[in-house]
Order: structure tokens, then C-alpha cells, then sequence
């Protein structure tokens, strides 16, 4: 019980559905996911597993009772169809079976307003599902596809009146590790850019514009730095923990429009 905040049990704690994050490489998967799981876990939610060899039924079903969703990172990137784009020579085979998890997912949490945080390539997703575009291969002096290895790959500039800001405590820049080779490019329906390189410009995070419902994404991975440099780890913390803190108050919400009282 200890990764739990305030003592809640797996009962309580709210629910996040994070999607296996490629169909294809289950290897890879089952070596990255257990990440977000413990990220998860140590701001006091409970994953869940989404499974992409499921129905759609299935998923909607399991989906119902979660209470925000997760969208990781992943081998695969974006079939250029979506966004009405040629594909680029070094554009990664899409994962259909992802894509068809993440939009519903996303379909769900965008009816009832359920927070959201997209990790590298979830923010991705979430930016073409709300009909955004990709630059498809970032060509630039800065290597944005630096690895886990690497704590501090560059750094970010952070608008100062944003969700995110508030979140880390930043207004001017602040350091982020990096592996990507595709950003968002055109910005999606409902979403703002709010934090760029500060070397290039290449979009580093997103949110959503409507009042009240939770929605973020970050192109680092605040997962791999909870145990870096103290300042690192604190910035990712933060991340995951006003995720949790938010789909704690839908949580609450949602019990109390379809439990009964008493």
C-alpha cells in the first residue's frame, strides 16, 4: 500500500486505462509498459491494462470503468493517411491495432471529459484524432532522438500561463530527456501548444482549451526520469501526479452519477 497515495487501495484509487503499447513487439512492450504502470501507481491511481487483440466491443466495455487514460509511447508512428500526407521515406509501419485502441479511448474520455495524458507517441495520437497533422521526420541540429540513456537531451521553453507550467512549476525552460523523431505539426481541434524546444522550435507539449477537462500531452517521457537528478524526477512526478489527482475528482464524478446512494 505504500505506492499508493493517502493509504487508497486498488479499490479505490482512480482507474487508468493505459493501451499495451504495440501489438506487434510484445517483447518490447512488456519491457517499457511496466513504466507508466509504477509512474501510475506512486501518484496513487491503479493501471489497467488495455489489451489490443480485443474487440471493440471489449474494449469499450473494460473502458467504461476507467476513470482517465494514459496513451504511451510507441514503436510504431501514424499511418500518414490520417492527416492526408505521403508517407516519408523514414515515416515507421503504423499499428493498426494501437490506433484502434487510442481512438477509442480518446472517443470515450472526450465524451465524459476524462482526463488525458499522452506520452511521445500519445501525444501524437491525440493530436491527429483531433484532426492535428505530424511532421513526420524532424530534421535539426538538436538530437531529439537521444534515448533513455540520455537524462537530459535539451530543453524546453514552457508558456507561462498554462496548465503545464502550474503543473512543474516552470515559466521560462526546463530539461527534458528525448526520443522521437516525429512532433506534432498543425494543432488539433480543442488543443494549444504550450511548451517548445528551446533550440528549434519543435512542439514539445500540447493541452486542451476547454474549461475543466484534463487534457496533456508531453513529447519526452516523464515515466523514465521519477528516479533522475532530484529536479527531473520532481518535474516528472509533478506530471503524473496532477494526472491522478484529476482522474481522482472524474472518479468522484462518475460515482456519483451512476453509483446509487448508500
Amino acid at each position: 500500500m505504500s505506492e499508493l497515495n493517502m493509504g487508497e487501495s486498488r479499490t479505490t484509487a482512480p482507474r487508468i486505462a493505459i493501451p499495451v503499447l504495440h501489438s506487434g513487439d510484445r517483447e518490447y512492450a512488456e519491457r517499457a509498459l511496466p513504466q507508466y504502470e509504477e509512474a501510475v501507481r506512486g501518484a496513487g491511481g491503479e493501471p489497467v491494462r488495455i489489451e489490443l487483440d480485443q474487440t471493440p466491443a471489449q474494449v469499450t466495455k473494460q473502458i467504461a470503468h476507467c476513470d482517465a487514460v494514459l496513451l504511451p509511447g510507441s514503436k510504431a508512428d501514424l499511418d500518414p493517411r490520417k492527416y492526408s500526407a505521403d508517407r516519408h521515406e523514414k515515416t515507421a509501419p503504423a499499428d493498426a491495432k494501437r490506433d484502434l485502441v487510442d481512438e477509442l479511448l480518446l472517443r470515450d474520455a472526450y465524451k465524459m471529459h476524462k482526463p488525458v495524458l499522452g506520452i511521445c507517441y500519445g501525444l501524437q495520437s491525440l493530436n491527429v484524432y483531433r484532426l492535428g497533422s505530424l511532421v513526420q521526420h524532424i530534421e535539426s541540429a538538436i538530437n531529439h532522438s537521444a534515448g533513455r540513456e540520455v537524462a537530459n537531451a535539451h530543453t524546453v521553453k514552457i508558456e507561462p500561463e498554462s496548465r503545464l507550467a502550474e503543473i512543474v512549476g516552470a515559466t521560462k525552460t526546463t530539461a527534458v530527456n528525448s526520443s522521437h523523431h516525429q512532433s506534432a505539426d498543425t494543432v488539433g481541434n480543442g488543443l494549444r501548444v504550450v511548451a517548445r524546444s528551446a533550440e528549434d522550435g519543435i512542439i514539445e507539449a500540447l493541452e486542451g482549451t476547454a474549461p475543466g477537462h484534463f487534457v496533456l500531452g508531453v513529447q519526452w517521457h516523464p515515466e523514465r526520469s521519477l528516479n533522475d537528478e532530484p529536479e527531473l524526477a520532481e518535474s516528472a512526478k509533478s506530471i503524473f501526479r496532477a494526472f491522478v489527482d484529476a482522474a481522482r475528482v472524474k472518479r468522484a464524478e462518475l460515482a456519483g452519477e451512476f453509483e446509487p446512494a448508500g
